[in-house]
């Protein structure tokens, strides 16, 4: 784990906030990134599940994304070769209404710049969810639009709805995501893990 991996790990920048939420949790930062790998997985932030298990995308999400992308999760947790770096590393917690709170802004404006000047030039980088769409591209559109423009980023990036369950209506409403999309996505993958 590199020096900035462990100081990641034992931030407690967001206590006070998780503390205030209804899930009164601890931070518990998903660190699980190393420099020079072929693929960078940029998320959201854990969910209660991951908050447990100290594993990023250990949920259906995680089959989701898994099958999305083509691979089993020997290479997925393969840190040598895949890199999961969230907007947020710890589970943001729960509103009143049991819905997942948003990834908390100190955490990528504290950890996000250095990150990525970290992991170095990544050949494939999937950003998944609508926060990791206007970090790394910079947009403030919509994820449908978004998504529907990946052409215009592939083949170093590809941008992803959230893989969640939430999201089963989106795919059925949009049949080009995986027509179209996610076979060139699954070549990329192989293309760059056996270069």
């Amino acid at each position: 784990m590199s020096s900035l991996a462990r100081e990641i790990k034992s931030c407690r920048l967001c206590a006070d906030i998780f503390a205030q939420t209804e899930t009164a949790h601890e931070p518990r930062p998903v660190v699980w990134f190393q420099p020079n790998t072929p693929i960078l997985i940029a998320g959201q932030a854990p969910g209660a599940r991951v908050h447990e298990s100290g594993r990023p995308f250990t949920d259906p999400s995680g089959d989701r994304l898994r099958d999305w992308l083509g691979i089993d999760q020997a290479v997925f947790y393969d840190r040598a070769q895949v890199s999961i770096v969230p907007m947020a590393f710890c589970f943001p917690g729960y509103d009143a209404r049991n819905a997942d709170l948003p990834p908390p802004v100190i955490c990528r404006k504290t950890w996000h710049d250095r990150v990525m000047q970290d992991l170095g030039q990544v050949p494939l980088t999937v950003l998944v969810g609508g926060h990791a769409h206007k970090y790394h591209l910079g947009v403030r559109t919509s994820v449908t639009e978004t998504v529907r423009s990946w052409q215009d980023h592939a083949p170093r990036v590809f941008a992803l709805p959230h893989p969640s369950w939430r999201n089963t209506g989106w795919l059925k409403k949009n049949p080009w995501f995986e027509a179209d999309l996610l076979p060139v996505l699954r070549a990329r993958v192989q293309e760059v893990l056996n270069d």
